[in-house]
């Protein structure tokens, strides 16, 4: 079993024994202390915090659990049921709510769960807030209300359709180009919350024939929920196989958005958000720069200096992305894992507005989808990791890469990043959710990058074996 306690919330195994599972017990200390976090810091006398779920099978029990602890608090809780993170992140505010909590461990196994954290704008709660909520879990620092104290819940179920009105009600979102295309579209909803929206979405959109994979809401995932390339395989096969225009998967919470072409092959989840960004800095009337992570493609970068504008790099992590963006007035943003981020609607990663702005851009090119996946910058990102195990001290290691690479361009902003030329950088950086170490590395060459990351990795192992790090 595992539990894993961070800044950006909880996230366990559901479970086993109390603290080392996501136990009842566990979910009600977590949703606890973060319901006496936004009493402590509301606005509002009476507090509403808003509470939406993915379809996991786990989902009805945490959210009666989380809905019951913030009666409990004497917090009114506004249950919108089955959702997508970024339809939450849009309630809170449309609620004037004092904050939210979404229930989803995101691409995450069906065993999986989490509560994600929003505070009153409906963004991810900072890092300083959350090690609050921490400590006030640790301490078990909160009370509860009385009988004539206790909160009451509300239930909404209307979220999805204000979701898709505020995004066909954006300037950029063409329905007449996309209707006139008649796309055909396959999509992959992984059994979870997508299976709703995304067909919503897509008639909204002028798209009616629509190939339906997974999309019954059962938590039952049928492949891993990750949208990477090992785990679209019949997804692919069914663009070719019924001649479909492209393919769109999300993963259970609808926040990640990755594109298959018409030919079957991955337009990357790296690309998505090159492709929107470049779709707004070319059609917005607004100029504006762009963000993404350290660990996301240069090819945003090299899109974004062509049209003129600035590209900015913040440490991994989305509410370090919407801080970045914030600071530099970018007008798209997001992560290389297919997480868009577009100011106008909200400031947070989401697919159907993603999807929106994808296929107003593929209308207006007027080619097929492997052709726009031609026109950007190829770039290959090699994706390791190395387990962690007790012994390891992560920041030593992080230090002897540091000094062995002194030479190199580096940036400490979030691990080590080290630039071996303009088109070459590895990224190594503990992991916010998992016990692991991850190292990214890119290039022209995919050979290259698994090579980088490869050398990198072989001297950690030479580090540790020669006793610089402590064991």
């Amino acid at each position: 079993m595992a539990l894993i306690k961070s800044i950006s919330g909880i996230r366990g195994t559901i479970g086993g024994q109390a603290g080392q599972g996501l136990t009842p017990v566990d979910v009600v200390k977590y949703a606890a202390a973060f319901g006496t976090w936004v009493k402590k810091n509301a606005k509002n006398q009476r507090v509403h915090i808003v509470v939406g779920r993915d379809a996991r099978i786990s989902g009805d029990m945490v959210n009666n659990l989380v809905l019951g602890t913030l009666q409990g608090l004497g917090i009114d809780a506004i249950d919108i049921g089955i959702s997508t993170t970024p339809t939450v992140e849009i309630a809170v505010p449309e609620e004037h709510a004092d904050g939210g909590i979404i229930i989803t461990a995101s691409h995450n196994p069906k065993q999986w769960n989490a509560l994600k954290l929003l505070n009153d704008k409906g963004e991810f709660i900072s890092e300083s807030d959350g090690a609050e909520v921490l400590k006030i879990a640790e301490e078990e620092g909160f009370a509860f209300s009385e009988i004539n104290g206790l909160g009451k819940i509300k239930r909404n179920d209307t979220y999805f359709q204000k979701h898709i009105s505020k995004i066909l009600a954006l300037p950029l979102v063409d329905v007449e180009a996309i209707r006139a295309k008649k796309f055909k579209v396959v999509i992959d909803c992984v059994n979870s919350s997508g299976g709703i929206v995304l067909p919503l979405l897509l008639n909204a959109l002028g798209v009616e024939d629509i190939v339906k994979l997974g999309c019954e809401p059962n938590g039952e995932f049928q492949h891993n929920p990750e949208p990477l390339p090992e785990n679209l395989r019949e997804l692919s096969k069914t663009v070719t196989k019924s001649k479909a225009h492209l393919g769109i998967v999300v993963d259970p919470d609808v926040d990640r958005l990755a594109i298959v072409c018409e030919d079957g092959e991955m337009f990357g989840e790296e690309y998505t958000l090159v492709a929107v960004a470049d779709y707004v800095l070319k059609t917005s009337k607004k100029t504006g720069n762009t963000v993404s992570n350290m660990s996301s493609t240069r090819a945003l970068r090299d899109i974004t200096e062509k049209a003129g504008t600035t590209y900015t790099a913040s440490a991994v992590g989305e509410v370090n992305v919407v801080k970045l963006m914030k600071e530099t007035k970018a007008i798209i943003g997001g992560e290389g894992n297919g997480g868009v981020i577009y100011p106008e609607l909200h400031y947070g990663r989401d697919a159907l507005v993603g999807i929106a702005l994808f296929l107003s851009h593929l209308a207006k090119y007027g080619k097929s989808c492997s052709m726009l996946r031609s026109v950007y910058p190829d770039y290959h990102i090699s994706k390791n990791k190395i387990e962690l195990i007790p012994e390891l001290n992560v920041e030593d290691i992080l230090l002897g890469i540091k000094e062995k690479y002194k030479k190199n361009p580096i940036s400490t902003v979030d691990g080590v990043k080290i630039e071996f030329n303009s088109k070459e950088w590895v990224h190594l950086r503990r992991s916010n959710t998992e016990p692991i170490i991850r190292i990214y590395s890119e290039s022209e060459s995919e050979t290259t990058a698994d090579n980088l990351a490869k050398k990198i990795m072989l001297d950690i192992r030479e580090l540790i074996k020669s006793q610089r790090i402590p064991q």
